[in-house]
């Protein structure tokens, strides 16, 4: 990678050299030998280039496939909407691979085709109602079905319905540099809760109500657990900057707002050690892990284990300051009896306070 680096700068390099010698000679006018009117052997030469150029782009892009293009392109989703995430992503990679490979040919050919020739004069058309209206009616159709699908996706994520069903209320609570969560405990209910009420000497690191019956039985971590196959509703909030809680394999995401509570739900489908068992995240851990151990001195000097095993996290999505790198939780997903007998062992609120 860094040999390609340096190639390329040095590509760029010469390619701006060339630009600048070519500004030199067009500020020579006075020079006979200052002739800048293209030549029909000078348009064949650029017409032959864009055909280079085009082989060159279809040659690249089939190596690509062929080395990095592991199929299907998104993969190891692990909550109920993720599907549904994952096929809107494949199906416009497809429709715009389709459309560029289409346009890329028709701009290179069409640019060698007519190339510049004396005595020569391409046949265009000033005015064509009928070219209008197909390069026209088919994007709206097509972008009509994308954003469609698109709304109807976003509708069933964004608005749940939990008549049926008991959602595990959770609160994600973003400060730099760090994420805790709270649970809303047996009532399934959140306690009033405002920034101005953090209390570090009395513990109560989030600023619940202490005078709120719903707060006390509430539960703060910072190893978030999950049950398989319930729903979860998050409630976000942030105590300074702009922060978002991204979950990639739950293909969620969310702003967390200063002074608002933002709110995402999912039902997680796989278990921590379920997408550990997967053969394909398996070979992605084995691959991480030769890295590593090809790295180790590296590894070991920034105080990380060289074996890597397979955990979700909860990541921050926003750059919010010079440690956001750092900025991530570990999430278990396990099943409701694990889940129940983790819980049970956990301090809540009301107990946790000096």
């Amino acid at each position: 990678m860094t040999v390609l680096l340096t190639l390329g700068i040095i590509v760029f390099v010469a390619i701006a050299i060339w630009q600048m010698v070519k500004i030199f000679d067009l500020a020579q006018v006075g020079s006979s030998d200052n002739n800048q009117v293209a030549t029909d052997k000078d348009n064949k030469v650029n017409g032959y280039l864009m055909i280079a150029f085009l082989i060159f782009i279809y040659a690249i892009t089939i190596y690509s496939f062929a080395k990095w293009g592991d199929l299907p392109l998104v993969s190891n989703s692990a909550s109920a909407h993720g599907p549904t995430i994952d096929n809107l992503m494949i199906a416009s990679m497809i429709i715009i691979f389709i459309v560029q490979t289409i346009t890329q040919f028709l701009l290179h050919y069409f640019a060698y085709k007519y190339k510049g020739e004396k005595g020569r004069k391409a046949l265009f058309y000033a005015d064509n109602n009928t070219l209008e209206a197909v390069w026209t009616i088919i994007p709206v159709i097509v972008l009509a079905g994308l954003i469609i699908s698109g709304l109807f996706a976003w509708t069933n994520i964004m608005n749940p319905d939990f008549e049926d069903e008991d959602p595990l209320v959770v609160e994600l609570y973003a400060q730099q540099f760090n994420w805790k969560a709270r649970y809303a405990g047996s009532d399934n209910v959140l306690g009033n809760a405002n920034v101005r009420l953090i209390d570090n000497d009395r513990a109560n690191i989030l600023g619940l109500d202490e005078s709120d019956p719903n707060a006390q039985d509430d539960v703060i971590v910072t190893e978030l657990h999950l049950p398989v196959n319930r729903p979860v509703l998050f409630k976000m909030r942030s105590q300074d900057v702009l922060h978002s809680a991204y979950m990639p394999h739950f293909r969620a995401q969310m702003n967390c707002v200063p002074g608002m509570v933002t709110q995402f739900s999912f039902t997680p489908t796989i278990t921590t050690q379920e997408m550990r068992e997967n053969p394909d995240m398996q070979d992605k851990v084995a691959n991480i892990n030769k890295i590593r151990l090809e790295n180790q001195a590296d590894v070991l000097e920034r105080g990380q284990d060289i074996r890597y095993e397979f955990d979700y996290l909860l990541l921050c999505n926003k750059i919010c300051g010079k440690s956001h790198y750092n900025m991530q939780m570990k999430i278990i997903v396990e099943t409701q009896e694990e889940f129940d007998e983790w819980m049970s062992q956990q301090t809540v609120f009301e107990n946790s306070l000096n």
